[in-house]
């Protein structure tokens, strides 16, 4: 096994090169590599300087977050980061850092205790720990104010995104980009700077002028702790000698560390990635290439779509039934992408570059040059039925055949064609062109290389794809109709649209449950009851109903659940009270919160129970990146955890639900 830290001399410089792949992640193996490279280096007369460098693609993308969940679990204690951090600040030689890829996070930290830093011209550098609600831990919020100033340290530290090298240098963190000039070759440039620096310059050492960060506080909002926490670090270095700084930021991660948002948001950031590894699906599993597309159906759902493929890369034939539909479609996408050029998140060339990528028709010329075609028709399955009818007379055998139903059955769309086990469903959320969601839906024939192909073609997207089993409503609309219930059961009972809605906010949803139904639409509520009725018996809400009976629909008609101005602002309607309300009582926010999400995570265990999610960590990144469950909770799953099964099954209980086998077999354990 080759070692993570190797060194040698290269006329007259030592070079330390570390080879942790893929990221070259600081672990404690990375540690002691580079103290024991240190300790011999700078011993040796051989090296006037020394130069740092990452081995394979990248210098280091930070900490290895694995220890942090040992340390979590107090299975281990937090690396020797400062004892080694402080050798290399105060070697006696010049040392020099070579920046290629990545130097987030702990990799900063590295990089800001060598003496000096250059970098290639793509090279970008951060502290994203706030994303996993920790601080900069290994010196960040010292020495990160020393060399960028307290303002730009101050936001790289609270908002965690990571800049590019031309604005590290403009700001001070860089020293010298490596241009094309010297060959462009990092080491070499690397050594022909270290060759010219004449003594070392500690980053401690350099003065810190105060700034207001009343700015920096004022833009930071919701409940995460980690980013005014980060700032509270950043402080720290404006008011106290560099040595008492650290202890002040070490006391603040460590509080960070054991916090219940920090546990959410490191199960959030590896189960993201665990999704991509199905349990049945080897990671040799062989996939179909995608070099064009066609969508059928240029509504919003397909025009979202189409987007992303052409923002991939891949050409696409988008196809509709009749010119209007088409026109609408087409002046819907140019818009999406105008207003990306105005926000400057877009260049225009880059612009008319993806609109040239898509290529509007009426016809079916040219799909049977295909490698996927994606069906977007409205939410029908006699609809969906008879378009994969006809998709299939003219695909391709090899074409993967997707339907974008959110709720419909993937079987009998399969049953449509000659070929079911090229079928697949593909759930993509609105706006599908940013929503990073997509539900992959398997049918009980669909070949293991059309999963497979599905799940690579939602990474080539920049989507998270969550493969999940045939069933009404798949995962996520699944779990959301009961979760849905109770917020109008709540209206019903006594609670105020806005009550309700505000409670689920401040537990952390990106939107309230009637703020969503009346962005998506009454009538679209309205119709799945239609299509979809509950069983004789069931107890259901009348709000929707009601509303869709007044004529409410939601924003698009100006009023649903709130009244809506010209600008669609929201406004509460005492109407909606007049409609809807059965009882007066009082009703907590505690209640609301409960009755909500309890109802999720009852559904959420049926849901497992039943198989349509393999695993728990499914429906969490499901919830996560398409639903708005606030990410330092680690997802409904998660949560449920942290609140204990017991009490979720006993309050299951007294609110008359009937509790999912697995909550009554966890209160039977306990």
């Amino acid at each position: 096994m080759e070692p993570l830290v190797v060194f040698s001399i290269h006329d007259g410089v030592g070079v330390v090169t570390i080879h942790n792949p893929p990221v070259n992640a600081l672990n404690s193996g990375v540690l002691e590599g580079l103290k024991t490279a240190f300790h011999a280096l700078e011993r040796d007369a051989g090296a006037r300087a020394i130069v740092v460098i990452g081995g394979g693609r990248t210098f280091v993308a930070g900490a290895d977050i694995n220890q942090f969940v040992e340390i979590i679990s107090g299975r281990a204690a937090m690396p020797a980061f400062h004892p080694l951090l402080d050798a290399i600040e105060g070697c006696g030689k010049p040392v020099v850092m070579a920046i290629h890829g990545t130097a987030l996070g702990g990799g900063l930290e590295l990089a800001m205790a060598g003496h000096y830093r250059v970098a290639t011209r793509d090279a970008q550098v951060g502290q994203p720990e706030v994303k996993i609600g920790l601080i900069p831990g290994a010196g960040g919020t010292q020495r990160l104010p020393r060399l960028a100033g307290v303002a730009k340290a101050a936001e790289m530290c609270a908002f965690g995104e990571p800049i590019s090298a031309g604005a590290a240098q403009e700001a001070g963190i860089i020293d010298q980009i490596v241009t094309p000039n010297n060959d462009g070759d990092l080491l070499a440039g690397a050594l022909e700077f270290a060759r010219k620096v004449s003594r070392p310059r500690r980053t401690r050492d350099l003065p810190v002028t105060p700034a207001d960060l009343s700015e920096v506080r004022r833009k930071l909002r919701g409940a995460l702790i980690a980013p005014p926490a980060a700032l509270d670090a950043v402080e720290a270095a404006m008011t106290l000698p560099f040595d008492q700084g650290i202890r002040r930021e070490a006391e603040i991660f460590e509080r960070c560390l054991h916090s219940e948002q920090c546990k959410g948001l490191i199960h959030a950031f590896f189960a993201e990635r665990s999704v991509a590894k199905v349990p049945d699906i080897p990671k040799d599993t062989p996939v179909y290439p995608i070099r064009q597309a066609a969508v059928i159906g240029a509504g919003t759902m397909g025009g979202g779509i189409a987007m992303a493929l052409a923002n991939a890369g891949i050409p696409v034939r988008l196809k509709e039934a009749d010119q209007a539909a088409l026109d609408r479609g087409l002046a819907t996408i140019r818009k999406n992408y105008e207003r990306s050029v105005k926000s400057g998140r877009l260049t225009a060339p880059v612009m008319e570059e993806r609109v040239a990528r898509i290529s509007p028709q009426l016809g079916w010329e040219g799909l049977a040059q295909a490698d996927i075609i994606i069906e977007a028709v409205f939410e029908s399955l006699a609809l969906k039925k008879q378009v994969f009818a006809e998709i299939d007379k003219i695909a391709k055998p090899e074409c993967v055949l997707a339907s974008n139903t959110s709720t419909l059955d993937i079987d009998a769309i399969a049953a449509a064609t000659s070929r079911p086990h090229m079928v697949i469903g593909t759930h993509f959320f609105s706006p599908a062109n940013v929503m990073r969601l997509v539900e992959i839906v398997r049918g009980k024939a669909t070949e293991k290389p059309v999963i497979a192909t599905a799940m690579a073609l939602a990474k080539s997207l920049k989507k998270v794809g969550v493969v999940v089993r045939n069933g009404f409503g798949f995962v996520g609309n699944r779990m959301v109709f009961p979760y849905m219930n109770e917020a109008q059961f709540l209206v019903e009972e006594g609670a105020a649209p806005e009550q309700v809605d505000r409670a689920l906010t401040d537990f952390g949803m990106a939107m309230g449950p009637l703020a969503v139904a009346d962005l998506s639409g009454i009538d679209v509520f309205w119709r799945i009851l239609q299509e979809f009725p509950p069983p004789p018996g069931t107890h259901q809400p009348e709000a929707v109903s009601k509303l869709y009976a007044a004529g409410r629909y939601g924003q698009k008609a100006g009023a649903g659940f709130y009244r809506y101005d010209e600008n669609r602002k929201p406004s509460p309607d005492p109407e909606v009270l007049r409609l809807v309300r059965k009882g007066n009582r009082s009703i907590s926010d505690q209640e609301i919160v409960e009755r909500c999400i309890y109802a999720l995570i009852n559904e959420g265990a049926k849901v497992l129970e039943e198989g349509i999610a393999a695993r728990a960590v499914d429906i969490d990144v499901i919830y996560l990146t398409g639903y708005g469950f606030p990410a330092y909770r680690g997802g409904p799953m998660f949560y449920a955890d942290t609140v204990g099964l017991k009490r979720i099954y006993g309050r299951v209980v007294q609110f008359g639900w009937t509790p999912a086998a697995l909550l009554i077999a966890a209160n039977e354990r306990e």
